[in-house]
């Protein structure tokens, strides 16, 4: 129990359960702001998570803190401040309806595909490159997104088009992924 305790409780696992913590934080402010300071706080919300984000993976590989649980709680924690701020900003930016769109689908076959190959012994193990840099750019469009309140909307909206485009090359990188551990399933 007390292993289980310290493994759940570990640095890198305290800094998701932070970056959790932070996505209503973030919300609150965002969703209520009507002056630059409250911009600004927000996207200081946004980097100071994207900053535990990148830490807690530091610091569980260089001091061998990596986890099972880590391995769930750190992309779901990803995926939920993704989510959270897509949807914010969706109220003030027209085309991030369409990326959430596109990152709501993507996740989801994440998910899926997933739990089919964890019902056949195959599971993936840690984040590829590419998921990596796909979670820094949805970091970097939110922030800027988020700091630049008042940026035009056309250059907002190519930025959005170049997230959405990094996403689905994403989505369609995971796909030959998938298609290898299905080759390894035990029947």
């Amino acid at each position: 129990m007390k292993s289980m305790r310290k493994e759940i409780f570990s640095i890198p696992n305290c800094l998701s359960f932070f970056r959790l913590l932070l996505i209503p934080v973030f919300c609150i402010v965002y969703l209520n702001a009507d002056k630059p300071a409250d911009y600004y706080t927000a996207a200081g919300i946004v980097l100071l998570s994207a900053l535990t984000d990148f830490f807690d993976g530091k610091i569980a590989r260089r001091f061998h803190m990596i986890t099972d649980f880590g391995k769930f709680l750190d992309p779901l924690a990803d995926k939920l401040t993704h989510g959270a701020l897509a949807i914010c900003l969706a109220f003030c930016f027209q085309y991030m309806k369409y990326l959430l769109i596109v990152l709501i689908l993507k996740e989801l076959f994440m998910l899926v595909m997933g739990v089919i190959n964890l019902r056949h012994g195959e599971k993936l193990e840690g984040a590829k490159i590419f998921g990596k840099i796909c979670t820094a750019t949805q970091f970097a469009l939110f922030g800027l997104l988020i700091l630049y309140f008042s940026i035009p909307a056309n250059t907002a909206n190519v930025l959005i088009a170049i997230e959405t485009l990094i996403l689905l090359v994403t989505w369609s990188l995971y796909i030959p992924v998938f298609v290898k551990m299905k080759k390894s399933w035990k029947f």
